[in-house]
């Protein structure tokens, strides 16, 4: 009996499809060789230099290796990348502990950057903020609370196990100019229903991610301190008949 011509076309694209996948496991292993020998070769620069380091991470990332995926084998032992993120992680957890009665457990990316570098020291290794948000990545394994928050242009770090979801982290993006927000404002920028803006307001408060300034003219300022920039350094933030950390 003579096959049929779709059978034929099928068993035709079938041998077609094993070929190149042969053909593109070849090619990865191939690349794979080269990003080695390449790591290899500039070792001291990925080490040093944190810009270096972050155009080495995006051609690994392009053919799926990992070099922070285990503590031993070749990154680890060529690179040292591994013990890197791994050392940059703990200086994260202790400033973020350090100011969590200031914050309430959120930090912008930039702030948690200056602080980790002060801490370093001028001789120590360079550290991007690229490398701070794969070394918090990294932490959230452990499941210790730590996660990032895009706001605005920038992210947020959050560093205490507070369920957010998406309604709270558009009242961050809308605070993040002035560093407080009023239920009258996501009112009528966001047309939520007040109950709503209160819910979301009422649970950063309880979490102790924001504090209330009830002597404020006008509605009540929910202040959310780990938004806090270099524009209020000079002002006094809002104490008296607040609600906050002492």
């Amino acid at each position: 009996m003579l096959r049929r011509p779709e059978a034929k076309y099928k068993e035709r694209g079938n041998v077609l499809a094993e070929d190149q996948l042969v053909q593109m496991s070849k090619q990865l292993e191939m690349f794979k060789t080269n990003l080695e020998e390449f790591a290899s070769k500039h070792k001291q620069e990925i080490r040093k230099n944190s810009q270096f380091r972050v155009q080495f991470q995006d051609m690994c990332a392009t053919i799926g290796v990992d070099p922070l995926a285990s503590g031993k084998g070749f990154w680890s032992e060529m690179l040292g990348v591994g013990d890197f993120y791994y050392e940059l992680g703990v200086q994260i957890v202790e400033v973020c502990l350090a100011l969590k009665h200031h914050n309430g457990g959120l930090i912008t990316l930039g702030e948690l950057h200056q602080q980790v570098l002060k801490g370093r020291g001028k001789l120590a290794q360079d550290v991007s903020q690229d490398d701070i948000i794969r070394a918090i990545k990294k932490l959230k394994v452990l499941g210790s609370g730590f996660g990032i928050i895009p706001v605005g242009g920038s992210y947020l770090v959050q560093s205490v196990p507070a369920e957010l979801n998406m309604d709270h982290t558009v009242v961050l993006q809308l605070a993040e100019k002035k560093g407080y927000v009023t239920v009258g404002e996501i009112h009528s920028s966001l047309n939520w229903e007040k109950e709503r803006a209160k819910h979301v307001l009422e649970h950063l408060l309880k979490e102790g991610l924001a504090w209330l300034d009830l002597q404020a003219a006008g509605d009540p300022q929910y202040w959310l301190p780990g938004l806090f920039t270099e524009l209020y350094s000079n002002r006094s933030t809002p104490e008296e008949s607040s609600e906050g950390p002492p």
